[in-house]
């Protein structure tokens, strides 16, 4: 039976009246970590969409695919075909990967606020690198700090956010 319950009918609401839980500051703070620590992703998926097809940015680091993109005027198909570029895009998704499986036993062995520390060091390293790259090394080692740095805080938010509210 699809979203049914197999309780009897009125324990839910005798439950919610012995649940002397308060929103306070800190399930509010709790809250937003949480939704920012999720939308990550979602904003380098964005901004290195965007990044990838600026002209200054592919003439700096991807010069063959800025003079490739000159030439293709009727068409964008495979304008985009490098596979540096490919290792630019695809390098923080790889180590936010494998840095969330190595950040499990971190987090067993040493705690999560270990394991917070080294996520946000390694990502505000690589969002350093990235800001002051001058070439693809340096932009390929700040994206896989910064990858690693969000496989940390993945790992680590769920956890944080079933403390929370449990």
């Amino acid at each position: 039976m699809a979203g049914g319950s197999f309780g009897p009918t009125g324990v839910a609401k005798e439950r919610a009246e012995q649940y002397q839980g308060k929103v306070t500051s800190y399930v509010i703070i709790a809250c937003l970590v949480a939704a920012i620590g999720g939308s990550i992703f979602g904003y380098d998926i964005g901004i290195s969409g965007g990044v990838t097809s600026m002209d200054e940015f592919l003439d700096q680091f991807f010069h063959t695919v800025f003079e490739k993109k000159k030439q293709a005027h009727e068409s964008n198909y495979c304008k985009y075909d490098n596979q540096g570029l490919a290792a630019f895009t695809s390098s923080l998704y790889l180590a936010g990967l494998v840095s969330t499986l190595a950040a499990s036993p971190i987090t067993r062995n040493y705690g999560r606020r270990a394991s917070i520390v080294c996520g946000g060091v390694s990502f505000l390293i690589g969002a350093a690198l990235n800001a002051g790259a001058v070439n693809l090394a340096m932009l390929l080692a700040g994206r896989i700090l910064l990858g690693v740095g969000i496989g940390f805080g993945n790992q680590v938010r769920q956890t944080n956010c079933f403390d929370c509210f449990s």
